[in-house]
């Protein structure tokens, strides 16, 4: 039954979008509209997904976060669309602020799908753990693509707290390799779940450490071509964990 509410609600966010994406040409009011409509499903679609994840029972608390994680890269990618959206407001078709709202569109489609998927693996006790780990591979993959963004962070760290940061990630990858060697779906969802953790984490924190007031240009570039291939190989770990 949460199924079905899920994919009805899921159905619905979609159309939202695509009103979401049309109304950038349209006038404030539809716009406002669709925003608004939008906000309602998303609130909707959470609340069904809490109440599906609460179903699983208390003890399997690792899936009860892969769904709640999915719901969270929704509603992130929602919030994104609307501001991407409003950017492109009575834009020209070729304006660069529309080829960001349908970047934004196609990550929001993508996270649905991923919710979707997840929710229907979840059903599966086999195919649970290969799907967190597909979700997770997913959101890096986005979270890089953040990273690599000329976009600068709102705050600056020490290159202390970008160290400290790493640490979980080798954390995470001996729990990679663990899971890869036990095959045992429980221990593949734990290595999704910290894995998403450690690696956001880390760029974001080098990120903003490589942003420092103190921290020359040639550092910075470093900074953030180190934190590129860091991603990248812990991306082939994973897909690694994946196939085995």
């Amino acid at each position: 039954c949460y199924r079905e509410n899920i994919l009805k609600t899921a159905k619905a966010l979609v159309e939202d979008t695509k009103l979401l994406v049309s109304g950038a040409a349209s006038s404030q009011d539809k716009l406002a509209q669709a925003a608004q409509s939008s906000a309602n499903t998303i609130t909707q679609l959470a609340e069904v997904v809490k109440l599906g994840a609460a179903s699983l029972g208390s003890d399997d608390p690792e899936t009860q976060v892969v769904l709640i994680n999915a719901i969270k890269d929704v509603a992130k990618a929602l919030s994104d669309l609307i501001g991407a959206t409003k950017g492109a407001a009575s834009k020209p078709a070729d304006d660069p602020s529309m080829y960001q709202l349908k970047g934004a569109a196609k990550v929001m489609v993508t996270n649905v799908t991923s919710l979707l998927k997840t929710v229907k693996a979840v059903e599966d006790e086999a195919t649970r753990g290969t799907r967190a780990l597909e979700a997770t591979i997913e959101y890096i993959k986005q979270e890089l693509t953040v990273f690599q963004s000329s976009e600068v962070p709102e705050k600056t760290s020490s290159p202390e707290e970008s160290i400290r940061m790493t640490k979980g990630i080798t954390m995470a990858t001996a729990k990679a390799v663990a899971a890869g060697n036990s095959c045992r779906q429980e221990d593949v969802i734990a290595t999704a779940n910290l894995s998403r953790k450690a690696v956001a984490d880390m760029l974001a924190a080098c990120k903003q450490a490589s942003y420092h007031p103190d921290v020359s240009e040639d550092v910075r570039e470093r900074a953030l071509r180190y934190g590129t291939e860091c991603t990248l190989g812990y991306l082939e770990l994973l897909e690694h964990v994946l196939l085995v």
